[in-house]
């Protein structure tokens, strides 16, 4: 049977209230209903939050923290199928925690690959994010990922940044971490008007620029190398590669 669910993450603990107690047998999940023909049954679950409630709290019940947090990463990898790997992976955490170190369930060795693949491609971003100040003292990071990171970075700079208040925006997503003194975490970003950038901010940015230009040696130019140390995915907002 085919599962299709919204694509949130309180849409998915419905899901996994539905299969598992109703004892489920899915070969396949999905984000929406397919517009092609399908031979398979298919269900449809829709978000419920007493459901999705009670599974949130068997989690934080019998997972580890470790475990927990493995979940929430997964989730976070957006870009690629995790849905059924992840549910194979709760409904035996809550038979038991020990099995979800066997990594000769395929499942379990495929969600341990995919969270580190996730936590290098987050490292990697926090070296190529770019800030700029705005004209109110804010410092203002924009980003597109593969992979929904905005909450990691968030976490990453608020250890680094001290006092600094800052806000880690991916349009894509539509989502930004947002510190200053009356929040620290993750909202959604249903509109945005481009922010000012301060005096300052437009001095440093094209010093930045010119440095950049000119270290460069245009007869020892070598794209290939360029792209592999800093890949086209992570240049878009970066300032020494802006116009």
């Amino acid at each position: 049977m085919l599962v299709v669910y919204d694509g949130s993450f309180e849409g998915f603990l419905t899901l996994v209230y539905d299969v598992y107690y109703r004892k489920i047998t899915t070969s396949k999940i999905l984000r929406e209903v397919p517009n092609t023909l399908i031979l398979d049954d298919i269900l449809v679950v829709e978000y419920q939050e007493e459901k999705s409630l009670k599974v949130l709290e068997a989690l934080n019940k019998k997972f580890t923290k470790n475990n927990f947090e493995t979940i929430f990463n997964i989730f976070m990898c957006d870009s690629v199928e995790f849905e059924l790997d992840l549910l194979h992976f709760i409904i035996l955490g809550f038979r038991s925690q020990k099995e979800l170190e066997n990594i000769n369930h395929p499942f379990i060795f495929n969600i341990q690959n995919l969270q580190k693949e996730l936590f290098r491609y987050n490292h990697k971003m926090t070296g190529f994010i770019r800030f700029i100040e705005l004209d109110d003292g804010m410092l203002y990071g924009k980003i597109e990922t593969k992979f929904n990171i905005v909450y990691h970075l968030g976490i990453h700079f608020l250890e680094r940044f001290n006092n600094q208040n800052y806000i880690i925006h991916d349009i894509s997503r539509k989502l930004a971490f947002i510190k200053n003194e009356s929040l620290i975490g993750v909202q959604e970003v249903a509109t945005f008007d481009e922010p000012t950038m301060s005096v300052n901010e437009e001095k440093f940015s094209n010093l930045w620029k010119t440095f950049f230009a000119s270290v460069s040696i245009e007869s020892r130019t070598n794209k290939k190398l360029q792209r592999q140390m800093v890949p086209l995915l992570y240049r878009t907002f970066m300032t020494e590669f802006s116009n």
